[in-house]
């Protein structure tokens, strides 16, 4: 099934989201599955992956209740998986969490708001080393946002820490593609550095709003990911309502879906679907 693996419905009366103080104005509101459903449709979408926005129980709650709504509102949606937060600070709670079946139903991973936390070197912690061993016995990834260069520098040795754990790279890591030069060059390396792990995967998302969101860098984005991951590696998620016009899913992916199309059809097949229920078993 094409799935997009990376979509935000977020409710300000689910949960806190303190990051949306400072984000674009028309972010800053309650975004329903209905606003979404029908850009999926146009698109072939079956399965979607809604993905943590905070770091709370309430947000993975609201998400939960959506996995089983979305289905009811346009059964053309066949499959829906939800990244979570867990307590990772906290490993007995985290493995309370996972033998809860309530908690535990249609997780399909594990995600912490990361490049937010006040440790930026939270996830080498030697009690979230325990909580990230438990994932990993739960055949569980984790996803790992986006912030070049700081989350993605240490995620090869993370990787290497935890070679049981299958590790997501949210977003290509963010490349600037705006930028030259060193920045790029910089970028690439850190993903080369990344993919020579075998327990890593990266999503190709988020890339409209990444530098200047221009074609020609996105396109450059994508084979630089190509390149070093393989389509084997990869896979395709939007990002909504994250995008240059917020909430439109044009604006936000289909450059990266244009540009997928001169991949070869078994390349396409991996990205847009296979790539996606192999990792998230959704």
């Amino acid at each position: 099934m094409r799935t997009d693996a990376h979509i935000h419905l977020w409710d300000p009366a689910a949960s806190g989201y303190a990051w949306l103080e400072g984000a674009p104005q028309p972010l800053r509101r309650a975004f329903a599955p209905e606003e979404l459903l029908s850009a999926l449709r146009e698109r072939g979408i079956e399965r979607i992956i809604l993905v943590q926005a905070d770091d709370t129980r309430e947000d993975t709650a609201h998400m939960q209740d959506l996995a089983v709504r979305i289905p009811q509102l346009d059964p053309s949606i066949r499959q829906v998986g939800v990244v979570a937060w867990l307590p990772l600070a906290r490993p007995a709670e985290v493995a309370r969490l996972l033998s809860d079946p309530a908690a535990r139903a249609h997780v399909a991973g594990v995600r912490h708001l990361t490049h937010d936390d006040p440790d930026p070197f939270l996830l080498r912690r030697a009690e979230v080393g325990e909580s990230l061993a438990l994932l990993a016995d739960a055949a569980l990834p984790l996803d790992v946002p986006d912030a070049f260069p700081a989350q993605m520098a240490y995620l090869p040795e993370l990787a290497a820490d935890h070679p049981r754990l299958l590790l997501v790279l949210d977003h290509l890591g963010k490349p600037p593609l705006g930028g030259h030069g060193g920045a790029w060059r910089t970028w690439e390396q850190m993903l080369e550095r990344i993919a020579a792990q075998p327990n890593v995967v990266a999503k190709v998302s988020g890339l409209a709003t990444s530098g200047d969101g221009r074609g020609e860098g996105i396109a450059a984005a994508l084979a630089t990911a190509r390149r070093v991951f393989g389509a084997e590696r990869l896979l395709f998620g939007s990002d909504w309502p994250i995008a240059p016009q917020v909430g439109d899913y044009t604006s936000g992916t289909d450059a990266v879906l244009r540009e997928l199309e001169s991949w070869s059809r078994d390349e396409q097949e991996q990205v847009l679907g296979a790539v996606a229920e192999r990792v998230y078993r959704a």
